[in-house]
Formats: C-alpha cells, structure tokens, sequence
C-alpha cells in the first residue's frame, strides 16, 4: 500500500523548471537590454513608425518616376521642415511657460489660502489637509511645472536624436524597395506569400492606426485650442498641443493633460465654477471622440484588450518613460498582427485581442 502511494505521488519535473528559469532570464534580460540601449533602440522605433507613416508617399513616388535617391530626399525635406516647426514651437513654449507659471503658482496658493477658511474646519483637519495634498511642496517645489514641462522635454530629447532617427528612415525606405524580391528568391511561394501577408497587414494596421490616430487626436487638439482661445484661457495654444500629444497615451494621456489645465484654469480665474464647466465640456469632447469617432474610424485597427493596453502603457513607461508610453500601443498592434501570422503563437495573438472571434478565422 506504501509503495504504490509512493508510485502515485506526482514527479518533479526538471525539464519544465528548466524552461521557466530560462524564459524568466530571457525576460529579465529583454528589459535590460530595452533599457539599457535605449539610446539607439527607442530612435529606431520612431524611425519605423515614420517609416510606416511616409511608405505610401515614397512607393507613390517611386511609381511616378521619381528616383529613388529624389524620393528619400524629397521625404527627408519634409522631415527637416516638420521637425523644425515643432523643435522651435517647443523650445519657445517651454521658455514662455517656465518664465509665467511662477507668478501662477504663487497666485494659487493666495486662492487655496483664501479658500480654507471658507470650509469651517478645525486647525486639525486643515493640517490633514495640508499634508495629505503637499500643496506648498507641489506648486513652490515647482513639480507641477516641472511635470508640464518635462512632457515637452522629452519629445525635444527625442528631437535630438534627429540624425539618427533620418538615418534609420532611409535604410528602411532603402530596403523596402528590395526586400519583396529577396523574399520571393529565398523563400518557396507558400512561404513567400505568407511573408508578403504578414508585412502587408503589419504596414496597413500601423499605418491606419497612426494616420486615424494623428488625424483624429489634431482636430481634437483644434478644436479644444479654440475652445480655450474664446474662454480667455492663457498658453492656450501649449494646452493643445499637450493635449495632442498625451491623446497618444492610451486611457489616461487626456487625463492627466485635463487635470493640469484645470488647476491651471483655476489659477488664472481665481474661481471654480468656470474652470470646471470648461473642464466638462472637454470632457465631452474627448467622451465623443473616445466612444463613437475612434471605434467607427479606427474600429478593429485597434484591437487590443483593456489589459493589454494597461500593461503595455505600464511595460513601456518603465523602459522608455514618457516617450515610450506614446509607443505602446503601435508596438503592441505590430506585435500582436506578427504573433497572429504565425500558427504556433496564434492562440497569444487571441489572448491579446479585444474580440477574440473574429481572430479566430483561419490565415
């Protein structure tokens, strides 16, 4: 009886504790390597995107004539003048910002003084108060300033990065000319095919993603700018275009950009009414183009679950901060279409999807 209940009693297996200590290096050392060449890897990124972005415009070309030498440096001329605009426009708004918001903050704390008293609270629950919100910290300290700022900081860093980003751009425009040929020799036709497929939905889901997303995120950005422009709302064009730019972090970009203006609005105003029926209106905004503009435009474009979105705005904050949360989710689309083209990965590529069955179709 012994014996045969040791029999049954489950056997280690080393094999399998093997291979999750070896996926759990190979994870660790992913986010090492992430973070530690970001210097090169974050750039190339950027570069694929813009890649994706310009792919139409130079295979137009290309069809058209133009040679290719032309083509790269026509595409490369328009870099050089966007890249500028928004280089001068950034530089300029954190200047004018930096030098106005203290007198901001120091209007603030007169208001939120002028305010306590109002509430008829003991000494007690004034000074719970006064801990809990680090008020004094967080204005003189100069973090909400900082935190405005740093967003732009980050994209003028990445700006700086300019010759490298160009560099990348023109190796994969220059490789996209041939890389269909080398495919077709290198590779049977099945293969062939499954290939071209794959690269064709990666470049058409990037692409409509950034196009839909950039266009859409703009006219929001218009639209609020204007907005503030009617309301007296000072730095109104620096609040559009922050909120342009966090409208590409997933859930809580817009969020965290509403949040400043009000306290901004606050400041200015001295009141709070007004700020917060602005603050609803903008809230209506975003509502409208977050529920019914970007699933009818983007639609399936999109697809990716609610946790896949969260983590991967966490997993990429992490490695790549501000610049790599704007990142996440045209990372995370390619990966997921590359992980559906490949059989043995599919069922990952389901787990990631926000709609499950109609991922199920056979490729």
């Amino acid at each position: 009886m012994d014996n045969k209940e040791i029999s049954e009693k489950p056997k280690d297996n080393p094999l399998g504790i093997l291979n999750f200590s070896a996926v759990t290096i190979l994870i660790v050392l992913f986010v090492f390597i992430l973070k530690e060449m970001q210097s090169i890897l974050l750039p190339l990124f950027v570069a694929i995107l813009i890649t994706f972005a310009f792919l139409p415009l130079y295979n137009f070309l290309i069809k058209k004539k133009v040679p290719a030498a032309l083509s790269l440096i026509i595409i490369i001329l328009i870099l050089l003048i966007l890249v500028n605009s928004v280089s001068i426009f950034i530089i300029t708004s954190i200047n004018s910002f930096s030098q106005e918001f203290p007198k901001y903050e120091a209007k603030f704390l007169h208001f939120y003084h002028s305010l306590l008293p109002a509430l008829n609270l003991s000494p007690d629950e004034l000074s719970t108060i006064e801990q809990f919100f680090n008020i004094k910290n967080l204005l003189l300290g100069g973090n909400l300033t900082s935190a405005i700022t740093g967003i732009l900081t980050n994209i003028t860093s990445l700006l700086g990065n300019f010759i490298l980003i160009i560099f990348y751009i023109i190796f994969l425009l220059t490789e996209s000319d041939s890389i269909g040929k080398r495919f077709s020799i290198a590779f049977s036709e099945e293969k062939n095919a499954s290939l071209k497929y794959t690269l064709e939905h990666i470049i058409e889901g990037l692409r409509n993603y950034i196009s839909g997303k950039t266009v859409l995120s703009l006219l929001q950005s218009l639209l609020i700018g204007f907005i503030l422009w009617i309301c007296g709302v000072e730095f109104y064009v620096i609040w559009a275009f922050l909120f342009f730019i966090t409208d590409f972090i997933p859930n809580i970009g817009s969020m965290f950009a509403s949040v400043f203006l009000t306290l901004f609005m606050i400041i200015q105003f001295e009141s709070i009414l007004f700020p917060v029926i602005i603050l609803a209106v903008l809230i209506l905004i975003q509502n409208l183009k977050g529920n019914f503009l970007e699933p009818k435009i983007l639609g399936a474009r999109l697809d990716l679950s609610p946790f896949m979105l969260f983590f991967s705005l966490i997993f990429w904050g992490y490695v790549w901060g501000v610049i790599g949360m704007v990142l996440s989710v045209p990372i995370m689309n390619m990966l997921k279409i590359i992980l559906m083209n490949v059989p043995s990965t599919k069922y990952i590529a389901i787990l990631m999807s926000n709609n499950p069955d109609k991922n199920q179709i056979k490729i």
